[in-house]
């Protein structure tokens, strides 16, 4: 089959390809497809138990320590997905969901850039096929059994002191992160502080994520810890009974998927969970999924390596058994010279020396991935005036560390200008040699240690150090049977370190973890360290502004300069 003319020919039209033709260059059958419009749908996970198609290689793209609008991480997934699709290669992206949060806040939509999008962007960063909302109602369903039994004092005994599951919404809404629920006499429910997170960051989110099975997610669902008794035991949502009802909510959003890139190529789009709050990966099984179907699979990491690649290795591919064969990380000059101390409004000119301390940050995070025993190699997320002796600069130091340099121009140019990046990429993914897992730490080592590990190995840090209430969480939960878990960092995501004003690649720090939250559904332990929060706040002019409705109906302003 003629892959690249057909996608070619859907290019020159610059119209969407029914999804089910998308659906059969993926291999699928017309019944693993479950059309949701003309242009989207979900796959059914019949699809994985019969013979594997691809060879399942998997790229993690990762980045520096970005800047509060990015560096075109999804942008360059995307750009690299088609080039590889150009030179013939089966491949697909398997990418996150947006959410709402983002979408209106700082950032705008998160479905690429230019001419590296995946499509229909506008239903994408929407409500696309309904998955976050499906998840904020389980949240939320889950809340109101919890406070249900609160109020009519049923046999559990929970303590309404102890109860740790909170509420959630995928927006961004500052006002809402500590509430008193239980208002209005009687017959209003018990009064209790408690809160929202951004359903980004819900043990949900990170449930289905991480979830390979219907049967799996509701075992997940039911280990899921809501709070303490009277006389500190755990509680779980099995112990609600509850855990059926909240599956029931989630069937539908368990099931990746099936978009396409602005070349027709297929993407699968699938779970949604930040990285500097939660752990920052696709879904599982839209990874799996893209895997068994296709040769090579391009998956992102959230934020720098520090946060988004770090979780990505040492919870999702722990849990799931997989690790990928190479690393991109994307780099633009301008955060690089922002990194060198340069103004983030002068960032865009000529500075070899900012530029020069600049890229101590990208040596940080490819020492990283060398600890991990990975590849990399560096994509320059370009722009027009970039200095091309600035580019060999960084070309030079990054191949110091055994890692090629690669321009980028899928924003402007699409597939055509991402071959240089796809060209190195395949380079290296199509070595016979598999790749070794190595992690940050062991299982069995206790959570301090952990912690300090990442500390040290990640972020180039002295160390962590433990509030007096995060050491003792801790140690209950060691105490309680949660040993030996993973450990999901919450941190900026605007530093290696936990200071989002130390940028670049600090050095003499330790971190410090002030709470530590139990996702037992999840299977990981959650240290917050410096001031990050679970719900995010808009900033003075949120992007919700830039929204508009054409005449024709046309969604515009949910992308960057729309």
């Amino acid at each position: 089959m003629d892959r690249g003319g057909s996608l070619r020919a859907a290019m020159a039209k610059s119209t969407l390809r029914p999804i089910t033709d998308v659906a059969k260059d993926l291999g699928l059958h017309d019944d693993d497809v479950i059309p949701y419009g003309r242009d989207k749908a979900k796959i059914d996970l019949a699809a994985l138990s019969r013979p594997k198609r691809g060879k399942g290689k998997v790229v993690l793209v990762s980045a520096i320590t970005p800047t509060p609008a990015g560096e075109g991480k999804t942008t360059t997934s995307i750009g690299l997905t088609m080039g590889l699709v150009r030179m013939g290669r089966s491949a697909v992206c398997a990418l996150r969901e947006p959410s709402l949060g983002p979408v209106f806040g700082v950032k705008g939509g998160g479905t690429g850039g230019g001419k590296a999008q995946v499509v229909p962007a506008n239903e994408i960063n929407l409500h696309f096929t309904g998955d976050l909302h499906a998840i904020t109602s389980a949240n939320n369903l889950l809340a109101a059994l919890v406070d249900n039994e609160l109020h009519f004092g049923g046999k559990l005994g929970i303590d309404p002191r102890r109860v740790t599951w909170r509420r959630a919404m995928d927006m961004n809404d500052r006002a809402l992160r500590d509430v008193v629920i239980g208002l209005g006499g009687r017959n209003g429910g018990v009064p209790r502080e408690s809160g929202f997170d951004i359903t980004a960051a819900s043990e949900i989110m990170a449930v289905l994520c991480l979830s390979e099975s219907m049967e799996d997610l509701q075992r997940r669902l039911g280990r899921i810890v809501i709070g303490r008794t009277f006389d500190q035991r755990p509680v779980t949502v099995d112990d609600l009974e509850a855990a059926p009802a909240l599956t029931a909510l989630l069937k539908d959003a368990l099931l990746p998927n099936l978009a396409q890139t602005m070349e027709g190529s297929p993407a699968l789009v699938h779970g949604g969970p930040f990285a500097n709050i939660a752990h920052g990966c696709s879904s599982v099984l839209a990874t799996k999924m893209a895997m068994h179907q296709a040769d090579i699979v391009v998956t992102e990491g959230g934020f720098g390596f520090d946060l988004g690649a770090e979780k990505f290795l040492d919870i999702k591919c722990r849990s799931a058994g997989i690790w990928p064969s190479a690393v991109v990380v994307v780099a633009t000059l301008r955060a690089l010279k922002f990194h060198g101390g340069v103004d983030p409004k002068d960032a865009g000119k000529p500075d070899p020396d900012a530029l020069a301390r600049g890229i101590a940050n990208l040596e940080r995070h490819l020492e990283t991935a060398r600890f991990f025993g990975l590849k990399s190699v560096v994509a320059i997320n370009a722009f027009d005036n970039d200095s091309e002796s600035e580019i060999a600069m960084v070309a030079e130091r990054a191949a110091a560390l055994g890692a090629p340099v690669a321009l980028s121009r899928g924003y402007t140019q699409g597939g055509a200008g991402s071959m240089d990046l796809a060209e190195k990429v395949a380079a290296v993914v199509e070595r016979d040699e598999p790749l070794t897992p190595k992690f940050a730490y062991e299982l069995d080592l206790p959570y301090a240690k952990k912690i300090d590990l990442i500390a040290k190995n990640v972020y180039g840090a002295d160390g962590a150090d433990l509030d007096a209430s995060a050491k003792a969480t801790l140690e209950k939960l060691e105490q309680d049977g949660y040993g030996g878990l993973p450990v999901c960092i919450a941190k900026t995501q605007l530093s290696v370190s936990d200071d989002p004003k130390k940028q670049g690649r600090p050095t003499g720090f330790r971190v410090t973890v002030r709470e530590v939250r139990l996702s037992a559904g999840a299977g990981f332990v959650v240290a917050l360290l410096g001031d990050v929060m679970t719900m995010p706040g808009l900033p003075k002019v949120p992007a919700a502004r830039n929204v508009r409705i054409e005449p024709d109906g046309t969604v515009r302003g949910l992308m960057q300069n729309d």
